[in-house]
């Protein structure tokens, strides 16, 4: 526990700091309000004890500027007798509670493991509120595949370790599942699960998401914010698309995974964190490196444990059951069915965007069919008319129907992506490197 305290009562604070050291609490002192301010805004402390009689800025305005920058520090009040109303008064701006002096050392003690412990659970509702599309119930795989099988027992040894995990296949293939099992098959399963899109953000807001920063430190940052990186401390980070991330940026989180510390922007004192990585992307990493647009000292460490996720054309025999699994999700829809013909399109079709596109057309043809039975003419017309791969690179057939869903959409990038069932920002490098980046 790291405790600030704040009174101008000399002999009161050296001895408080003495006794309260030799428990094994990490302690600082203020003698004034302002000093108090300065403390809170550069460093974190879980408890802060506040007389509300100090010269200059006083305990009760202190109180109100912690609450007003939003800082996650719980205040135990310290008063005398005479102001017991004011520290009430206190506790409904948000102080945790008072102790009147004198008090004893042990009572001290009990009010600060209870504080400490609501700013613990704080911090887990912070946990909780980042992390993006949580699940309540871990989503089991729908296969028969002997290549996802024998999947799931690597990612059964690589929860045992806390080596770095890289996870590469297309998009839609369920990198982002894969990551969760590997973290809810480990130690960590009962810490957070953060995920962040290093291809969806901005670089510059990327950095800060990551890593944090302290008040000041950029126009804007009108309060110290906590990275990814620390609300993921005892759990797990995954890092999807790492071959978005910016060299500078790769080269800070090289050294977050050499060493489990690194500054917030704006921050000179080291921060340490306790977190497995986990990375994926859907691009081929030693290609990238041969290219200079990816570390190789960083591709070494990510990749010291790798997983390949076939697309859905490797694994067919899936397409029945996960058609069937979709259904049954659908509560309003679940007495529709495929028909035998409408099924077996379901199952030759390439599929690049792989189970995300797939369960796109698949709630598209529940929601459009008019009857029970859906027939192929329920479906779109591409996965009739799209060449079958035999003779074609998968490369090619992707071009062709990505161009293609394109064209019937107008142009409209965000609709084609929607369909496609793919993230907007991935369908736009693709037509970039096809030359149709100024679509719209």
């Amino acid at each position: 526990m790291r405790i600030l305290i704040a009174d101008d009562d000399e002999k009161l604070t050296k001895i408080l700091k003495r006794e309260l050291s030799e428990e094994g609490y990490e302690v600082d002192s203020a003698e004034s309000g302002l000093r108090t301010m300065g403390l809170l805004e550069s460093d974190e402390y879980d408890v802060l004890l506040l007389d509300l009689s100090m010269p200059g800025l006083g305990g009760m305005d202190v109180l109100k500027r912690i609450k007003t920058l939003d800082f996650s520090t719980e205040v135990i009040i310290l008063t005398g007798n005479a102001t017991v109303p004011t520290a009430v008064e206190a506790m409904k701006l948000g102080a945790y509670d008072y102790l009147t002096k004198p008090f004893k050392l042990e009572e001290l003690k009990a009010v600060l493991e209870k504080a400490h412990e609501k700013k613990s659970l704080s911090r887990e509702n912070l946990v909780l509120k980042t992390q993006i599309k949580r699940q309540t119930e871990t989503q089991q795989f729908i296969t028969r595949s002997p290549l996802m099988f024998e999947i799931f027992e690597n990612v059964k040894k690589m929860a045992l370790s806390d080596f770095p995990v890289l996870i590469e296949g297309e998009s839609g293939v369920g990198k982002e599942l894969i990551a969760r099992a590997i973290h809810n098959e480990s130690k960590r399963a009962g810490g957070p699960f953060i995920p962040i899109n290093c291809g969806a953000i901005p670089e510059n807001m990327l950095e800060s998401e990551l890593f944090g920063f302290e008040k000041g430190a950029f126009t804007g940052a009108h309060a110290k914010k906590l990275g990814l990186l620390e609300i993921a401390d005892q759990g797990t980070l995954f890092l999807d698309e790492i071959c978005e991330l910016a060299l500078p940026l790769q080269g800070k989180l090289l050294r977050v995974i050499e060493t489990g510390c690194f500054f917030r922007i704006g921050g000179t004192k080291e921060v340490r964190v306790d977190v497995k990585f986990i990375s994926a992307t859907n691009k081929e990493v030693k290609s990238e490196v041969e290219r200079n647009h990816f570390r190789p000292d960083l591709y070494f460490r990510i990749g010291a444990l790798s997983l390949r996720i076939p697309p859905l054309r490797e694994r067919k025999e899936d397409i029945p059951l996960l058609v069937d699994h979709m259904i049954k999700s659908t509560s309003a829809l679940r007495n529709k069915r495929f028909s035998e013909g409408a099924l077996k399109i379901l199952t030759e079709y390439p599929w690049p965007g792989n189970v995300r596109e797939l369960q796109n057309v698949v709630h598209r043809a529940l929601i459009l069919s008019k009857g029970e039975v859906i027939e192929p003419h329920d479906l779109p017309s591409d996965l009739m008319v799209l060449p079958r791969l035999s003779g074609k690179r998968v490369e090619d057939v992707e071009r062709e129907h990505i161009l293609k869903v394109l064209k019937e959409t107008g142009g409209q990038r965000s609709k084609a992506a929607e369909i496609l069932g793919v993230d907007p920002k991935t369908l736009y490098r693709k037509l970039r490197s096809y030359g149709q980046g100024e679509s719209e």
